[in-house]
């Protein structure tokens, strides 16, 4: 699947910024410096498109002016190159100083092999700087108790939407229970109404629905157990009872006809709701964007609410936790020279989370991973929106990475085909936890 597509919220720029990572090829100006060569400069690999790559520039351009005998080097590559690159470059031990990524399974791929920096030290030393993030940023950054990587950027939770003026036509109150979900299901359907878009062709936009299921029946621990590789994981009680509530609202025809060739990437499943022909949609913040620059006065007029994913009757889990993209993230490699390393520390202590960039964020209409910005975001058009984000991911006791970016990519793209089957119903969930059991761990 295409990551760049939940990369960052954009409200000013809507579909373009996908557009613009969609494009083929890398830019910039500077070159890289990778596996430590002596006397090199630091060198930090980023995405193109925007607003992510001029924001990510300006960093690097503002620490350069600042520190003029000790410049980092940078190159952009677009989002899939981007990903074979580094692989390579770190299987060559030719990595950038700076690694940016997605924190979760890649980077502990990349702790298993020895190619990043143990920066548990350098935040007890840096304490200030831990204690302005977001605390929800920090588990997709830790691996086995050990933090190897700085969230930074943006933080981007899964909404669930609702067309407020379907719900008032049909004389509805947005969910407070997967029950209100189900008894929706059968409001919505009555009046010729999808309750809910999807864009399963996608697959990835399957997978929302079963990482709050198994967060809301079974608690964080349920999926935790499963990015440990513990025996058996996916058959817990929690997770086959999340497979099955699915499942249960495929059969109540939950969804529109035909989702499974509805594709996200084309944004279809947003039009659906906007268009007033499905009356929810559990999606990415990024697509609020995407609804306030396609769906013409949809948004302005207020016709669009949003809230956190509701609790399951009898579940463990805590109605305030969400699920998503916590943030962004940049380890150092392991293979850098020590002034490398030093000038990538002194980068991220004082590069990283400058007024410029927070404001750069904002502006971008992107809530930054930063605590204290309630000020800044409420100056914006989408303040209301920009405001729930910020609260959601900022008070969140946990914030779960989404599956595809915590797992290993071998086992990403097994989780996709299942779940893809799963909302097919040509498995069931037992099947299900039997074929994902066997690729725990790889």
């Amino acid at each position: 699947m295409d990551l760049s597509r939940r990369t960052f919220l954009n409200l000013g720029v809507g579909t373009a910024a996908g557009a613009a990572l969609a494009a083929c090829g890398s830019s910039g100006p500077g070159t890289s410096s990778g596996g430590g060569a002596k006397g090199a400069a630091a060198s930090f690999w980023f995405l193109t498109g925007q607003p992510g790559e001029g924001i990510r520039a300006k960093a690097v351009a503002d620490f350069n002016a600042a520190n003029p005998d000790n410049k980092i080097t940078e190159q952009r590559f677009q989002n899939d190159a981007f990903k074979t690159k580094i692989k390579a470059a770190i299987g060559a031990g030719q990595a950038p100083t700076l690694i940016w990524g997605w924190g979760g399974g890649g980077l502990k791929s990349y702790v298993e092999a020895g190619a990043v920096e143990d920066l548990t030290s350098w935040f007890g030393e840096n304490a200030a700087i831990k204690d302005k993030l977001f605390p929800s940023s920090f588990p997709a950054a830790t691996i086995n108790d050990k933090i190897y990587a700085l969230p930074c950027e943006t933080v981007q939770p899964i909404v669930l939407y609702w067309n407020k003026k379907i719900f008032d036509q049909a004389g509805a109150k947005p969910p407070e229970s997967w029950a209100d979900i189900m008894n929706l299901v059968g409001v919505f359907n009555g009046k010729g109404i999808a309750p809910f878009s999807l864009g399963g062709q996608s697959r990835w936009t399957n997978m929302m629905w079963l990482e709050f299921l198994f967060d809301r029946i079974g608690g964080p621990e349920v999926f935790n157990a499963i990015f440990a590789g513990e025996k058996d994981a996916w058959n817990h009680p929690a997770s086959i009872d999340a497979l099955t509530k699915v499942q249960d609202l495929v059969k109540a025809k939950g969804f529109i006809k035909g989702f499974s060739s509805i594709t996200a990437d084309s944004n279809a499943d947003q039009a659906l709701l906007y268009k007033g022909r499905a009356a929810m949609m559990l999606h990415g913040g990024w697509t609020y964007g995407g609804m306030k620059n396609d769906g013409g006065d949809f948004v302005k007029k207020g016709e669009l609410g949003w809230m956190n994913f509701p609790p399951v009757d009898g579940g463990k889990g805590d109605p305030s936790d969400t699920v998503g993209n916590p943030g962004q993230y940049i380890s150092i490699s392991s293979k850098a020279t020590a002034e490398q390393k030093e000038s990538a520390k002194k980068f991220l202590a004082t590069g990283k989370f400058s007024d410029n960039e927070i404001k750069g964020w904002i502006d971008s209409g992107a809530v930054p991973i930063v605590k204290g910005t309630e000020s800044q975001l409420a100056a914006s058009p989408d303040a209301e929106f920009l405001k729930f984000v910020y609260d959601l991911s900022s008070k969140a006791k946990f914030f779960g990475q989404s599956w595809d970016q915590a797992l290993s990519p071998g086992a990403s793209e097994v989780l996709l085909t299942n779940i893809a089957k799963l909302f097919q119903l040509s498995v069931t969930p037992q099947q299900f936890a039997t074929n994902m059991n066997a690729v725990l761990g790889k």
